[in-house]
């Protein structure tokens, strides 16, 4: 048998290195990536850019609120720095898909949890609930009765589109795929009204002066998660884990305070 010299040597063990990176082999044995991301280094998060209070993008376009927020605290807990999470802007009725198809890591947009949703993506533990709300500049709209005949909006996708379309029965819905353009109909004159989460309503009531609250719907029993692959339970039990240290701690508290000043608390995230 023919002994290599060192030249051969060293080119034949870097052929074999080569050839176990190329079928995979070297690279998942020597590649940490506890939490099956789509780059072991970095989380990639699905979000919304017109969520205000829970998910925005400020007038530098970098990503803010209350869930961002939240989320970059989570991350943190579990050995992920703000420059190694990349926040990407999409409608919301494209986030689940996107995160089931392998777009991104996480879906996190005060997204509610329900079985429906369950069937294609799993959920963190709940860390948020409130309130659905219909806003309006027709003073005659006080309840849901009041919305027969009318034209709402919903945005696609949402837990206020499945609420409408089940109980405002003698509405025609109207989907839309934020709440900028859905407001921006409604102060048209295109809708009646738009339906959609309590926080992000009194945003826009307190910008639009026309526009008020006209009816508050319990949401409790949907709280938001964060939004992972199907069958991710390593990310999804760290990502719970890192949450609910953020609520023992105070954090979750503190940032409740900073961006929903004057909203009542829900207990169950509070520190026990």
């Amino acid at each position: 048998m023919k002994r290599l010299n060192r030249r051969e040597l060293i080119t034949a063990t870097a052929f074999g290195a080569l050839t176990l990176a190329m079928t995979g082999r070297g690279f998942a044995a020597t590649t940490d990536n506890p939490y099956n991301l789509i780059d072991p280094t970095t989380i990639s998060v699905g979000s919304m850019g017109d969520a205000k209070p829970y998910t925005f993008t400020d007038a530098n376009g970098q990503f803010d609120g209350f869930d961002v927020e939240l989320f970059l605290d989570v991350a943190r807990r579990i050995g992920f720095d703000k420059e190694h999470v990349t926040f990407t802007g999409q409608d919301f009725s494209a986030l689940l898909p996107s995160v089931a198809n392998g777009r991104f890591d996480v879906a996190v947009a005060a997204i509610g949890t329900t079985d429906a949703r369950k069937k294609t993506v799993d959920f963190s533990d709940g860390y948020l609930a409130g309130y659905l709300t219909v806003i309006t500049s027709d003073a005659a709209i006080k309840s849901a009765d009041d919305l027969a005949g009318k034209r709402v909006g919903t945005v696609q996708g949402t837990l206020q589109e499945t609420y409408a379309k089940t109980h405002f029965t003698k509405s025609d819905i109207v989907n839309f795929p934020d709440n900028n353009s859905a407001i921006s109909a409604l102060n048209s004159g295109t809708v009646d009204a738009h339906f959609l989460d309590y926080e992000a309503a009194k945003q826009y009531g307190e910008r639009f002066n026309g526009l008020h609250l006209a009816i508050n719907i319990p949401s409790f029993d949907a709280p938001a998660g964060f939004v992972v692959k199907k069958g991710n339970d390593a990310f999804r039990e760290a990502l719970n884990k890192a949450l609910h240290e953020a609520m023992q701690d105070g954090t979750w508290k503190t940032l409740y305070t900073k961006w929903f000043p004057g909203s009542p608390m829900p207990e169950q995230y509070l520190p026990k």
